[in-house]
């Protein structure tokens, strides 16, 4: 196993470095040894939009995985005094809440990769846990993607740098895909598939939405751009994909996505699951992540 590399030779000539939004100071010796004992055993890097959902995934696994916690059953929010992210850790489990959409989650994820550098964690997995409207599928369907879509309907993350557009391919691990998959059951009372995703910029018209404060587009426009999506084997979006798959990629970290449907998009734009509903519906995806960091730290 290695430590976490990265791709950035300026980390390397850097004595100090400030993880600003997780308000997490790296600058001597001692500092980076107290990194390495609080996260150095960390295999598995679970996140989702919500701190209140991560609160949520951290007791499921010490639940159901009998993992123990650092706050001595208390669950404390390591970054709170960063007022921005939730960071929970849970046996070799971190879960980290990463906000709404592309800017929120690449932030927390360019912190994130570079704490398990410092703390040396080995080969760790990062996994995005999230929720999602579907496309063509029952709402509560738990959707691993594969291939990740921007806006344009390009299998690909566009990031302007230094004043011009950097394009990276957006895609997850195939082997990883798959494992994941293979933790899904004949029995389990919901569907567990591999598709492709959309990261929408926005929640309205960037998902083909009728119901935003703004739409200069008719329903039969949405449903045509609907079976493009379709065509190119996408079940699913959401607003972070594209940027996480591309990030992972590019650096060579293992990277895998997962999001629980709460809506077929060819039925409606509006969400209506109950609260029971929407809760049942987030711990399916809990219930296939579970089952895959048992898979593997039994490796």
């Amino acid at each position: 196993m290695a430590s976490t590399k990265l791709k950035n030779p300026h980390l390397d000539q850097m004595t100090t470095d400030y993880l600003y939004h997780l308000n997490i100071a790296v600058d001597d010796t001692k500092n980076s040894i107290n990194l390495q004992k609080q996260f150095g055993d960390v295999k598995f890097i679970c996140m989702g939009g919500t701190g209140e959902r991560m609160l949520m995934l951290a007791k499921y696994l010490r639940d159901n995985l009998q993992f123990q916690d650092d706050g001595n059953g208390d669950f404390i929010n390591l970054t709170a005094s960063g007022h921005r992210y939730a960071v929970y850790k849970i046996g070799p489990v971190l879960c980290c809440s990463h906000g709404v959409g592309i800017s929120s989650m690449s932030i927390l994820l360019h912190e994130l990769l570079k704490l398990v550098k410092y703390a040396k964690c080995k080969d760790p997995i990062f996994m995005r846990v999230g929720t999602s409207g579907g496309i063509g599928v029952d709402a509560g369907t738990v959707i691993i993607t594969k291939d990740a879509y921007n806006g344009h309907l390009r299998n690909q993350y566009e990031l302007a740098i230094l004043g011009r557009t950097v394009s990276r391919p957006a895609k997850f691990d195939e082997t990883i895909c798959k494992e994941i998959l293979s933790c899904a059951r004949n029995d389990d009372n919901f569907e567990t598939i591999i598709g492709n995703t959309l990261s929408a910029e926005c929640f309205y018209e960037g998902q083909a939405r009728l119901d935003g404060a703004s739409c200069e587009y008719q329903n039969e426009d949405k449903l045509q751009f609907l079976e493009q999506c379709r065509i190119k084997n996408i079940k699913n979006f959401e607003m972070e994909a594209v940027m996480f798959s591309a990030l992972m990629h590019h650096v060579d970290v293992k990277a895998a996505e997962l999001c629980v449907t709460f809506l077929d998009r060819l039925e409606g734009d509006q969400v209506k699951v109950t609260k029971e509903q929407k809760e049942e519906f987030e711990n399916r995806a809990f219930i296939i992540v579970g089952r895959y960091i048992q898979y593997k730290l039994k490796q």
